[in-house]
């Protein structure tokens, strides 16, 4: 989800769709169903599994209006599992290699830092929600984790 949309899986029912009134909504028939682990998205960018298939991308440009490509970071093709980004910050798996934070960085505009979540988990994406506006993690999260988010993602200034 960015501001401009969101994208849900093709079993979404029309209730849950419902609450994103304000925004599009893609639903995407790919057999890459976990959006939120194979799409990493902001305003500016958005990264995905390089197996999703040209139809999914396509309609990713469309709903998200930001230009889409494949990738891994840190060899890992579930992008959103193992990254977040919002419009001020980017966080990342502790592998992540230096290629990888000069892509993520020129995409998405915004500054990467490498850092873990619920108590030394490397799957940050799948850690935390977050947005400009804030965040919330996994109850296992650490107080350096936590303070490396907020300085990540600028959410306390």
């Amino acid at each position: 989800m960015n501001s401009y949309g969101v994208a849900v899986n093709s079993f979404a029912s029309d209730m849950e769709v419902s609450v994103f009134s304000r925004l599009s909504v893609a639903k995407l028939d790919d057999r890459l169903n976990a959006c939120g682990n194979n799409i990493l998205v902001n305003d500016r960018g958005c990264l995905v599994n390089p197996e999703m298939d040209d139809r999914s991308l396509q309609t990713l440009e469309d709903i998200f209006g930001v230009d889409v490509v494949r990738g891994t970071v840190a060899g890992q093709n579930t992008v959103g599992s193992v990254s977040k980004v919002t419009n001020k910050g980017l966080i990342c798996h502790p592998a992540s290699s230096a290629s990888d934070l000069r892509m993520l960085k020129g995409l998405f505009k915004v500054e990467p830092k490498i850092t873990t979540l619920n108590y030394g988990s490397p799957y940050v994406g799948a850690s935390i929600v977050a947005n400009s506006k804030g965040g919330v993690v996994g109850s296992r999260s650490t107080p350096i984790e936590q303070g490396r988010v907020e300085e990540a993602l600028d959410i306390i200034s």
